[in-house]
């Protein structure tokens, strides 16, 4: 009988209260204990707290056994076995107390199991038929169900299941945690090793070496990390264009590790030293670090060497890593489409073995697609389609500009530990073109800097020394310290024929030619160098190994540097007594280094002979070049060095204006020459920085260079120069190297374009600007750091200036200058304001309510037939400038209104002064300085003549002076006079000594501009 069944004979409550009764009363507590209490100890028929005995249970057995029996429809067995039945029901019953299990443990169980439990533990029932069997089986099943149900319902049952739980789960952890200990989890060898292999790389491969440099206190390593620059790449990609554009290949150009992760296959070429392996390197590195890929570096030049080029499986033996990898690590690595394979070099490995080479990488790419590939070659090594069908891009290394030529300097030298080589190291990369020419590669800017920190800071006193060492290095230390097989070609062999191209191309005036041009020069020259090689493969070495040639184009030959050629063409025509030849090109600016190089080659005797040529032609230019050429020369007639110099020191340091616009005119050979701004005077500082700044749109690096050496200057003409060249240069370079530097005392700063006004967010604050052009004054106050304390501001052209209550955030503005702006509306909402200078306003509205302002400058024609009618009358003015147009219609008339000035000053007057105007000045009890411009004295002789005595005047100034004007009417107009200035025209000098005797025990000053 199923419980079921046996459930619709009998009603659970009386099941239920009838189980309660087998069971103790539930004790108060949690029942939190270390050993839960058994069912032995729970049932109430044992134990200290029994409350029943066997015949209670027996007569429970009963009750349960009768209502079964008595229940509705056919019996569930004959009605003569109900006591047997009876009997055999108590015994189960009772065998709960022999049960050695707790109530969690029994929940565990189930009903149907712990049914089976006392079926067990209870005395087999004899002699009953099939069904009282069954319906005692039953009846167990269900008594059991109601058994757990009363045991979940129990105070304790829910806590005392939970601390079951968590020690069968501590229990559980134990045992996962040994057996995990015990059995290595699938790929964990793999994963462990490439721990320790990314490790490897990311070290390993952590420093830049320069191969080939042999100087004694300069290290050849340095932290990639810190020195690593990032180089561009170019190449050619197809782009598609709307239809009203034309489409096709476009060249790109981006950051040269952007443009090897945008493509799986990659084929960079580069020049020798132009950053391959580096990039190879840094891309090792970061990719160890950020565990995004597997990086292998495999550089052919060594994997060559064994014969076989390797498996996958022995990547790293042939590269002689010292970790072992698990069997079949590189296989699964290169499977799954983790790897970065970078292979370095296609270009030192011999022709023979490229076949072969090719084959080794498309059997690589075949079996192992999905994968990241970098190959790397010299420009010449395969051709253009050389692994094309494969899918590889084609790139190029871009030459270094200047600015990634100054970070690497930069760079190195913190790398190197020696920041106080640094500058002037920079410094000289900006003013020698020839050096800085030379600068277009890692390589040969490390040289350069390793070389300049062995020698404290200088480059050789000749660069001769330096070419060597760049010649040596390229030609053949490099390759063979890198492991490579000695050329054919020694370097002897590799300068002669180089040199006889070299000389070739300086006599054309070309910096290329056509590759058969090239043959024939180099078939000639083949009987000079003794070598088995025909002229196509003497130039194919060259191309491939040298460093110094290439090929830009299909059909061309070139130097990977314009120094090389003019060193090498220099040191040809020396060699051929060829210095005739040079002369003859000296006014040719594009022979300018070949000639300093030449002295650099030349014996002492053709040096002294090259020199006096040049002095010979007396031009500024070739003095200059004469000069430069010292430097390249260790031993020289002393004669004639001290010939050079002597006339060489009447031009530099230039000084006057005049003289230094006549040095700039030599061009930008110019610049290496000037001194810094040590034991000049302050003349001529000025004149070196008006010759830098002519050249800075020419020559703006090294223009620059020369400025930055006066930005402490003290001379405010050396100050107001260099602020005024802004525009020469670029924009936030200049005003971080140089502006920024300047003490602004007296000094202003004039903004044309919007990049510069943007450049003011970036420097120091500027208490007195002035801007030309379209500038919103909304704009001008979201970039200025502290307008609120900015004291002096002038605007020329600014049409968008038409009201100045916009001026009002300036708070502390005391002097606004307004040029060529709509209006003046406003001014006299600006309390502070004490100087108002204005020229070419079209509305002076508000003007004569302006009443804060003690200094007036006007420009331009005033309305009316008084000064008062337009001038504010009620203003303290002190400083009165009157100037081109300003008195056309009003004369001096109305000049009483302002008792109080102390200075007037005449400009450039378009009207004669008339009697009744000077009567006017006599009314000013105040005045003691005149300031009288030359143009009314040249052309406004009779304005002089109407001038009455004006004893009260003790200082007189004459702007605008050429120096031959006739002071004498002046003297007697003039009696109590203590000190004239005299201001002359630019390049236009003054003679104190020409008005000494006029003005007798009267100090006499002289203002050249």
């Amino acid at each position: 009988m199923d419980p079921a069944v046996l459930g619709s004979k009998l009603a659970s409550g009386l099941v239920a209260s009838l189980v309660r009764k087998l069971f103790v009363p539930d004790a108060p507590g949690a029942g939190l204990v270390d050993k839960p209490v058994r069912l032995t100890a729970l049932v109430s028929f044992r134990g200290e707290k029994r409350t029943l005995g066997d015949k209670e249970v027996r007569a429970l057995a009963r009750r349960l056994v009768g209502a079964a029996a008595d229940s509705p429809g056919e019996p569930p067995f004959p009605a003569d076995e109900e006591p047997a039945v009876t009997d055999a029901l108590t015994a189960r019953l009772l065998a709960l107390g022999d049960l050695d299990m707790d109530d969690v443990q029994a929940v565990r169980l189930g009903h149907r199991e712990l049914a089976r439990a006392l079926r067990a533990q209870a005395p087999p029932p004899v002699g009953l038929s099939t069904d009282a069997g069954h319906f005692l089986d039953s009846a167990t099943e269900w008594a059991c169900l109601h058994i757990l149900d009363f045991f979940t319902r129990r105070s304790t049952f829910v806590a005392r299941t939970l601390v079951e739980q968590t020690r069968r789960q501590a229990e559980l952890i134990a045992k996962i945690d040994e057996l995990t200990a015990r059995t290595p989890r699938p790929g964990a060898p793999d994963r462990a090793f490439e721990r320790r292999y990314l490790a490897h790389i990311a070290a390993h491969h952590n420093h830049i070496t320069i191969y080939g440099i042999d100087l004694r206190d300069s290290p050849d390593r340095w932290p990639l990390e810190v020195a690593y620059l990032s180089l561009e790449a170019t190449g050619v990609e197809e782009r598609t264009f709307p239809e009203e554009h034309p489409g096709g290949p476009m060249t790109v150009q981006l950051p040269a590790e952007e443009a090897l992760l945008a493509h799986e296959r990659a084929l960079l070429r580069g020049d020798a030293g132009s950053g391959k392996t580096t990039l190879v390197q840094w891309l090792a590195v970061t990719a160890a670090r950020d565990g995004t890929c597997i990086p292998y570096v495999l550089p052919l030049r060594t994997l060559i060497r064994a014969g076989t080029l390797p498996t996958p499986e022995g990547f790293l033996a042939a590269v002689s890593c010292p970790l072992s990898p698990p069997e079949g690590w590189t296989e699964r690595v290169l499977t799954a489409g983790r790897g970065l394979i970078l292979v370095d070099g296609l270009d030192e490995i011999p022709d023979a073995d490229r076949h072969r080479t090719r084959d080794w990488l498309r059997a690589l790419l075949t079996a192992y697609p999905g994968n990241r590939w970098l190959l790397t070659s010299r420009p010449t090594a395969v051709r253009a389609d050389w692994l094309a069908s494969e899918g590889f891009r084609e790139l190029s290394l871009a030459p270094m500009r200047r600015s990634e030529v100054a970070t690497f300097v930069r760079r190195w030298h913190t790398a190197a530990q020696a920041p106080e080589f640094e500058t002037p190291l920079l410094d000289s990369l900006r003013t020698k073109r020839d050096l800085a020419r030379l600068a277009t590669n890692p390589l040969m800017c490390g040289l350069i800097c390793a070389l300049h920190r062995e020698r404290r800071g200088y480059l050789p006193a000749g660069r001769k020394e330096l070419y060597d060492a760049a010649l040596t290095m390229l030609l053949t230390r490099r390759d063979l310290e890198r492991g490579l097989e000695e050329a054919e070609l020694g370097e002897e062999a590799q300068l002669e024929v180089l040199q006889r191209l070299a000389y070739a191309l300086v006599l054309s005036g070309r910096t290329e030619m056509d590759t058969e041009t090239a043959q024939g020069i180099v078939e000639r020259c083949l009987p000079s160098i003794a070598v088995a090689e025909d002229a196509t493969g003497v130039l194919r070495s060259l191309l491939l190994r040298s460093g110094l040639l290439r090929q830009p184009a299909h059909g061309a030959v070139d130097f990977v540097h314009r120094t090389f050629q003019d060193y090498l063409g220099a040191r040809y025509a020396v060699e051929e007594g060829h210095l005739d030849v040079l002369v003859s090109h000296a006014d040719d600016t594009q022979w300018e280094d070949v000639i300093r190089l030449a002295v650099a080659h030349a014996r002492p005797r053709e040096r002294a002979s090259l020199l006096r040529q040049l002095l010979s032609e007396d031009t500024p230019r070739l003095t200059l070049l004469a000069l430069a050429c010292l430097e390249h020369a260790t031993a020289l007639d002393p004669a004639v060095r001290a010939a050079v110099e002597s006339r060489a020191a009447g031009l530099i340091p230039p000084r006057t204006t005049e003289e230094a616009k006549v040095l700039a005119e030599a061009g930008p050979l110019v610049l290496e020459l000037l001194p810094g701004p040590e034991e000049l005077t302050a003349e001529e500082a000025l004149g070196v920085t008006v010759t830098a700044s002519r050249l800075g749109r020419d020559e703006p690096e090294g223009a620059l260079a020369v400025l930055r050496r006066f930005r402490e200057h003290p001379d405010i003409e050396v100050r107001r120069q260099l602020a005024g060249t802004w525009a020469r240069f670029d924009t936030a370079e200049y005003a971080a190297e140089v502006l920024d530097q300047l003490d602004r005392t007296n000094l202003f700063l004039m903004c044309e374009s919007a990049e510069q006004r943007k450049s003011l967010a970036r420097m120091r604050p500027w208490f007195d600007l002035a801007f030309q052009g379209a500038h919103a004054v909304e704009d001008i106050l979201a970039l200025l750091p502290a307008p609120e304390a900015m004291t002096t501001l002038s605007f020329w052209d600014n049409p968008l200036l038409t009201d100045l209550r916009a001026l009002l955030p300036f708070g502390s503005l005391a002097s606004l200058a307004l040029h060529d702006c709509p209006t003046l509306s406003g001014v006299d909402l600006l309390p502070s304001l004490v100087h108002l200078n204005f020229s070419f306003i079209e509305d002076l509205t508000g003007l004569r309510s302006l009443q804060s302002v003690r200094s007036l400058h006007v420009s331009q024609e005033l309305p009316g037939t008084q000064l008062g009618d337009a001038l504010p009358v009620d203003a303290p003015l002190e400083t009165l400038f009157l100037g081109r147009n300003s008195t056309d219609t009003t004369g001096l008339r109305g000049l009483n209104h302002w008792p109080t000035l102390r200075t007037l000053s005449l400009g450039p007057l378009t009207t004669e002064l008339t009697v009744t105007d000077w009567q006017a000045v006599t009314e000013l009890p105040e005045l003691t300085a005149l300031h009288l411009n030359a143009v009314i004295m040249r052309e406004f002789p009779h304005a002089i003549e109407a001038m009455p005595e004006l004893p009260g005047i003790e200082k007189l100034q004459i702007p605008n002076m050429h120096g031959a004007e006739d002071l004498s009417p002046l003297v007697p107009r003039l009696p109590n006079l203590r000190s004239v200035t005299l201001q002359s025209r630019p390049d236009e000098p003054v003679s104190a000594t020409l008005y000494a005797g006029l003005f007798p025990n009267i100090e006499i000053n002289v203002d050249q501009r």
